[in-house]
C-alpha cells in the first residue's frame, strides 16, 4: 500500500486527473475501476475520481507496489538526468527574481523556451533541473506537479520569461497572461528613421511548413490570430532606430511581421528582414539573428498570496550586442 499525501502543488485538481500524473502509463478505466472496488480511497472513504483535491488530502492506493512500479514512467531516472544534464549545459541562463510560487529568468539567445523535439534542452528543462540543484524540487515531487515557463520566446529572442515553481504559481500567471494584464515590452534595432508612436493591428497567419508567418491586415479573425502591437522610439541613429514594444497580444514573430510590414524590420532578421542591410551588420559585427530582446515586465495589482509581485516592475540592462551598437 502507498499513499500520496496533497499538498498545495497538489491542491485544485481533480482526482482522477493527479492519479493519471502518477500512474500515466495506466489507462483511465484502471482508476475507474480501482475507485469501484475501494483499491483506491480518498481520506479512507470511497471516492469516484471527480472530488477537487485539497491540501491534507490522503490518496490510499491499495495495490501491491508492482503493479505501482508498471503503471509509473519507467524513464523517470532518465528524465532527472535530462533535467541535470539541462542545468549544467545551458549556459548564460540569469534567475531575475524568485519567490515560493514563480522565479524570473533571463533567457540568452539561442536557448528555445520549450523544446521543439524530444531530445531538445530548453528553459523548461533547465527551469526543473535548477529547482531539483537548489532543493527547491524533490524528484518524488515530479510525479505529481512539473514547474514549467509561462510564456514563450522565439529561440534567438534573449529576455526575461516567467517560471512557475508552484501548482498556485501557474494558474495565476497563465489567468494574469491570457488576461493580458502582465504588460511585455521589447527592445529592438529596426532600419530606418521611426519618428512616431504607433498601434499596428492585423491577423497573422503561420505557415507550419516553413515555420514563418504573414500579415493579413484586413478581414476577420477567420484568416488567422489576432495581433496588436503598441511602438515608439527611444533612440536615432544613422540608419537605424533603437524601438521599443508593447505586445498588447502575444504570437510567434508579431513584432518581427509587425515591423517588417511598416518598412521598419529588426536588424539581424533574416526572416522577415533586409538581407543586403543585415549582411553588413554581420561582416562588421557578427550580428546573425535578430536584435530584439524582451526588456521589462509590469505586473498589476496583486493580492496575497502573490503581494510580494504586487505592481512590481522587472527590468534588464541591454544585451552586450545592444550596448555596442548603441
Amino acid at each position: 500500500m502507498q499513499q500520496i499525501l496533497i499538498g498545495e502543488n497538489e491542491a485544485g485538481q481533480r482526482m482522477d486527473k493527479l492519479l493519471g500524473k502518477f500512474m500515466p502509463l495506466a489507462p483511465a478505466s484502471f482508476f475507474y475501476k480501482m475507485l469501484r472496488k475501494k483499491n483506491i480511497t480518498l481520506n479512507g472513504k470511497k471516492a469516484d475520481g471527480r472530488e477537487k483535491l485539497t491540501s491534507g488530502d490522503v490518496i490510499s492506493l491499495y495495490l501491491a507496489d508492482e503493479t505501482i512500479s508498471r503503471f509509473k514512467e519507467q524513464m523517470n531516472d532518465v528524465k532527472v538526468k535530462k533535467y541535470a544534464e539541462a542545468y549544467t549545459r545551458l549556459k548564460g541562463i540569469e534567475v531575475v527574481y524568485e519567490d515560493e510560487h514563480i522565479v524570473i529568468l533571463n533567457k540568452p539567445e539561442g536557448i528555445l523556451s520549450q523544446k521543439a523535439d524530444q531530445e531538445d534542452l530548453s528553459l523548461n528543462e533547465w527551469l526543473i533541473g535548477y529547482l531539483l540543484f537548489v532543493g527547491s524540487l524533490n524528484d518524488g515531487q515530479l510525479a505529481t506537479y512539473k514547474p514549467s515557463i509561462c510564456n514563450r520566446l522565439d529561440r534567438n529572442t534573449r529576455g526575461l520569461v516567467i517560471g512557475a515553481k508552484s501548482l498556485a504559481g501557474s494558474q495565476e500567471m497563465n489567468r494574469l497572461i491570457s488576461g493580458r494584464q502582465i504588460r511585455k515590452f521589447y527592445r529592438m534595432l529596426v532600419k530606418g528613421q521611426v519618428t512616431q508612436e504607433e498601434t499596428l493591428e492585423g491577423f497573422l497567419v503561420k505557415d507550419e511548413n516553413n515555420n514563418t508567418v504573414h500579415l493579413v491586415k484586413g478581414g476577420d479573425v477567420e484568416k488567422g490570430s489576432f495581433i496588436k502591437t503598441k511602438y515608439c522610439p527611444i533612440k536615432h541613429y544613422l540608419d537605424r532606430t533603437l524601438v521599443e514594444a508593447e505586445l498588447i497580444t502575444g504570437k510567434s514573430h508579431q513584432i518581427r511581421i509587425h515591423m517588417a510590414s511598416v518598412g521598419h524590420p529588426l536588424l539581424g532578421d533574416y526572416k522577415y528582414g533586409d538581407r543586403k542591410w543585415n549582411d553588413g551588420y554581420k561582416r562588421q559585427y557578427g550580428i546573425s539573428s535578430q536584435l530584439l530582446y524582451a526588456c521589462r515586465l509590469e505586473f498589476p495589482e496583486m493580492k496575497a498570496p502573490f503581494k510580494n509581485l504586487d505592481r512590481k516592475v522587472f527590468e534588464i540592462p541591454y544585451p552586450a550586442q545592444f550596448q555596442e551598437l548603441l
